[in-house]
């Protein structure tokens, strides 16, 4: 049996302690100082993990609200009673805590702590309010709060992260899942990056060869006839992530109809190239005007730049995130006559 762990999320310098091969109570400090959590104390907070408490689902865990004690809420995810693959799952669980271990930044969801017994393995996080972006999307009330200058520092804050990850973290850090359920928005509508099951580390001196993860419809193409992981498949799932904040929904028929002439070698294809920009975005939400509307349409360059078939011709995090900070470059055109085609990316992006 595998005892309870111990770590203090203080500082970027602490680090893991194991506490042995006992059932011993789970430490953490939460926003600031520290509290005793027992093992029971999670199972009350979570009604014994009752279906009611569930705020999510995973593809190891069920994600579940407490409330502690004192009064702060905590999302936990809790690992699935045995299925058949349990081996896979307890590899993802463990995974999950090795990246998230040494990870300090704001658009990357915080790990409190976790447990590791027979009976209960559960992850304790930080309580994101608003739920997963996809949710924010799919509600129709919701979506219409995502106004535009949110929608953008959304992109934003997807951008900072996974620039963190690649570029920051050594060895570097690859989500690999990076998907609208997995980027969660705070009560600001801060974006948050979660699930880092089947992230890998990108060691310099290895192939970096990996069996298929991540999520229908966000996954690079390149990956269906190879499993070479590498920071460029962050790089797609972040463009089709972007295109589905614009759009209101996932870009998937878009990306298939532009797939066989901006997004790969052949010209042929002449679908939805002429369609104008105004008719494809959200159209919940009033049409974006002034510098937010330079903003959206770099946005969408920089998504269409990100999703091109061939790896090596899409910019870097870093350099997207770069690009983010600076100021919009002016419309060529009133935005209502912008077509899908002006945004296609002629070259690629550059420091």
């Amino acid at each position: 049996m595998v005892g309870c762990l111990y770590f203090r999320h203080q500082t970027s310098r602490e680090r893991i302690s194991f506490l042995g091969e006992r059932q011993s109570p789970l430490h953490f400090a939460v926003w600031g100082y520290e509290e005793e959590i027992l093992h029971e104390t999670i199972i009350q907070a979570t009604n014994n993990f009752n279906f009611n408490n569930c705020i999510g689902k995973g593809g190891y865990g069920i994600v579940y609200r407490a409330m502690l004690p004192a009064g702060q809420v905590v999302a936990v995810k809790k690992l699935h009673p045995s299925r058949e693959d349990e081996l896979m799952d307890l590899k993802t669980f463990r995974n999950e805590i090795r990246m998230l271990i040494d990870i300090r930044h704001r658009n990357i969801v915080k790990l409190y702590g976790f447990c590791s017994l027979i009976e209960n393995s559960f992850l304790v996080y930080e309580f994101i309010e608003r739920g997963s972006l996809k949710m924010n999307l799919s509600s129709e009330e919701q979506a219409m709060d995502l106004d535009w200058n949110r929608r953008l520092n959304v992109v934003k804050g997807v951008a900072n992260a996974l620039s963190y990850l690649h570029h920051d973290c050594s060895p570097p850090i690859i989500h690999r899942d990076i998907s609208s359920s997995n980027v969660l928005l705070d009560l600001e509508y801060e974006a948050r990056v979660s699930d880092f099951g089947t992230a890998r580390l990108l060691m310099p001196d290895s192939a970096n060869w990996t069996s298929f993860a991540g999520t229908f419809g966000y996954t690079a193409p390149e990956l269906a006839y190879t499993m070479r992981v590498n920071e460029k498949c962050d790089v797609y799932s972040f463009g089709v992530v972007t295109m589905e904040v614009i759009m209101g929904m996932h870009p998937g028929d878009l990306i298939s109809s532009l797939s066989a002439s901006a997004f790969s070698s052949s010209s042929s294809s002449q679908i939805n190239q002429h369609a104008l920009l105004k008719d494809v975005i959200d159209q919940r939400i009033p049409l974006p005007e002034n510098g937010v509307a330079e903003g959206v349409v770099y946005i969408i360059k920089i998504a269409f730049a990100c999703l091109l078939a061939n790896p090596q011709s899409r910019p870097t995090m870093r350099q997207v995130a770069s690009k983010l900070i600076a100021r919009w470059p002016p419309l060529p055109k009133s935005f209502s006559a912008i077509t899908l085609e002006d945004l296609m990316p002629q070259t690629t992006v550059t420091d």
